[in-house]
């Protein structure tokens, strides 16, 4: 079975994924650039799990050692993000089908948003680890569906699928996220490490998927509902849904 890299930035995110590997058997701590890459299995998949940390140097710098050190065939980024477009609430759920980075300028000498000497400005998903994670999404949505309902009232939460994009910066004001809204209108989520990740193994060609659940919606109410969805639902979200792929994963292993 492949090698599956796992990242979050922040403990939260990445749930109670390493209790789950060490209830599978011992668990392997390696440290590097003062990162725990925890080296086992998860569910019956072998994994190596860690926290890049927050922000597009911490992401690139952990995937680059997830593919060279421990050879990773896969990599799977978990966490939340705000929601950008209008139609995205909290406690959605929103797959990357594409990456990019939003506040990468080197214009006049290469166009607003384009990777310098790569030529593109959007990075795809693998398609078969985000229809994955979908599916682990809408599992997850369903089984929890009463729970869900009654924190989020009449808009229970869904499932998205489209474009993320990733900065380094914290968008917290009305302002920015109506910029961002205006620059790039097919954005449904903004984060701080995807896009980086994304970059990175285009040009490593390793697969990688990303998943977040919208904590925010970017405006200037969005410090005090990131914090609350953080520690409230940030760990449920990803524990249930990478439970959800992991398992599925490991039946459709040959």
């Amino acid at each position: 079975m492949s090698l599956l890299g796992i990242m979050a930035a922040l403990p939260q995110e990445l749930g109670s994924l390493i209790e789950s590997m060490k209830a599978c058997g011992e668990v392997r701590v390696q440290v590097i650039g003062r990162r725990e890459y925890h080296i086992g299995v998860a569910f019956g998949v072998p994994c190596v799990a860690t926290l890049a940390r927050i922000g597009k140097v911490a992401a690139a710098t952990t995937a680059t050692a997830l593919i060279h050190v421990f050879g990773v065939d896969e990599i799977v980024f978990t966490g939340v993000a705000g929601g950008v477009h209008p139609d995205v609430r909290v406690g959605d759920i929103v797959i990357g089908e594409s990456l990019m980075q939003h506040d990468l300028d080197a214009s006049p000498l290469f166009p607003r948003f384009e990777v310098p000497l790569l030529g593109m400005a959007t990075f795809s998903a693998d398609s078969a680890l985000s229809s994955a994670l979908a599916s682990a999404c809408s599992s997850f949505l369903a089984d929890e569906h009463s729970a869900l309902e009654a924190r989020f009232g009449v808009h229970p939460p869904k499932v998205y699928r489209g474009m993320i994009v990733s900065g380094d910066r914290f968008v917290s004001s009305h302002a920015e996220v109506n910029a961002l809204r205006s620059a790039l209108p097919d954005a449904l989520a903004v984060e701080m490490e995807g896009g980086a990740l994304a970059q990175v193994c285009f040009e490593h060609d390793v697969p990688f998927a990303v998943v977040r659940t919208v904590s925010d919606t970017a405006d200037a109410d969005a410090p005090e509902s990131f914090i609350e969805f953080l520690h409230a639902l940030g760990g449920t979200y990803s524990s249930g849904i990478l439970q959800r792929f992991l398992v599925a994963r490991r039946a459709l292993a040959p």
